[in-house]
């Protein structure tokens, strides 16, 4: 990392190497000190650690024991390890994002209610109303951090991080206008609260409308109002688009799943990703202009089929041309228009198993790993 010249690193901290159960008293020692050796290597080398609270795991007891983030229980177990690392690290690490891309779980899908809650809904429950649920929960456990955060360590920057997809309009019709916007209001909700301290206008309203009746208190609010984050994190690796049905509702409701659409305008990863580098020009923009807040961008790359030649050497030219077709978009967002950009690091720096797929074939680069989808191999490394 050193060689390639990193200035910082991100990585997380798993919930389950400090609080193995997550509703412990007492922390592993045995964990904390290995990211003190962690964190310690990093600065050796002059990187600084970028730190994620809770990346797609939790420990699997909350699950089986309290049914996830269904549980308001959590909030407290979850600001009870915050607390811990933000006190152990509070000299080692500066820079903080409370819970990897929380607003993937709009999508209302199985995997990613469980990656990011630790829920599968039942057949007896309404899943959106789970989502809405679990999300008030995290945003709650989320404000309280930065607040405790900021108590421990007045110079901490401590970010959300959203998954940013920007959705188009699949042509000018003013339904399909509206439809894009209600779209990107429904992906967007959890930001608009981490940064702004309120839920919007058009949420309080729709869950009243679907009579959901949520656990929602007045205290609630008002940590989420003492609780904001200083930036935004986000990961970027493609856009959608979205047209509007011939019997669209008056909500306009936006399910993810069913109502995507190709753009034609657009190329593809072989996973069916388009690959969109003005988006995250426009996606720096589109969060600029609603929370002015710094911008940290902390995934973006290619996931792609990577072959080792003969020599040991892997020659990816695809990749380069997506990063820096991305970066100078990046570049372009700070230059022309005046967006504030803190960091960007790559997803990912070493091969790893995808989250979405489960496959190692599905790489990232920079450092190549001998495994493959079957788990075999000797986890050599190439660059």
């Amino acid at each position: 990392f050193a060689e390639m010249g990193f200035k910082c690193f991100r990585t997380s901290i798993a919930w389950t190497r400090i609080f193995p159960n997550g509703d412990e008293e007492q922390p592993n020692e045995a964990g904390l000190k290995f990211y003190d050796q962690l964190f310690d290597e990093c600065h050796k080398y002059g990187i600084e650690p970028v730190i994620t609270l809770s990346h797609f795991e939790m420990p699997y007891h909350l699950v089986k024991a309290y049914g996830g983030w269904r549980n308001r229980k959590l909030i407290d177990f979850f600001v009870h390890f915050a607390k811990t690392v933000f006190k152990r690290y509070k000299d080692k690490v500066s820079y903080w994002m409370t819970f990897n891309e929380i607003n993937n779980q709009t999508a209302i899908a199985d995997w990613a209610l469980f990656t990011n809650s630790g829920i599968i809904p039942r057949s007896d429950e309404n899943a959106e109303k789970v989502m809405y649920q679990a999300g008030h929960y995290e945003t709650v456990a989320s404000a309280l951090a930065v607040k405790l955060g900021h108590s421990i360590n007045p110079d901490f920057k401590i970010g959300a991080m959203i998954a940013m997809v920007p959705i188009y309009p699949a042509s000018s019709d003013p339904r399909d206008v509206f439809k894009a916007e209600r779209a990107m209001q429904s992906r967007y909700w959890f930001s608009d609260i981490q940064a702004k301290g309120k839920y919007p206008d058009w949420l309080v309203s729709y869950q009243k409308n679907k009579a959901f009746d949520l656990d929602i208190t007045l205290e609630d609010l008002d940590v989420l109002k003492a609780g904001t984050v200083d930036y935004i994190g986000l990961s970027y690796y493609m856009s959608f688009t979205v047209k509007a049905k011939k019997d669209e509702p008056k909500s306009y409701k936006y399910e993810e799943r069913k109502e995507l659409i190709s753009n034609p305008s657009l190329p593809t990863t072989d996973w069916g990703w388009q690959i969109d580098p003005i988006g995250l020009r426009y996606a720096l923009n589109w969060f600029s202009d609603h929370y002015d807040l710094p911008l940290f961008i902390v995934e973006n790359g290619l996931g792609a089929y990577d072959k080792v030649e003969n020599n040991q050497q892997i020659h990816d030219p695809y990749r380069i041309a997506y990063l820096k077709a991305h970066i100078q978009a990046m570049i372009d967002a700070v230059q022309e228009d005046g967006v504030k950009v803190i960091g960007y690091t790559p997803w990912g720096c070493i091969d790893l198993v995808s989250a979405g797929t489960g496959q190692m074939s599905k790489r990232y680069g920079f450092i190549y790993v001998d495994k493959d989808d079957q788990g075999k191999g000797s986890l050599k490394r190439l660059k």
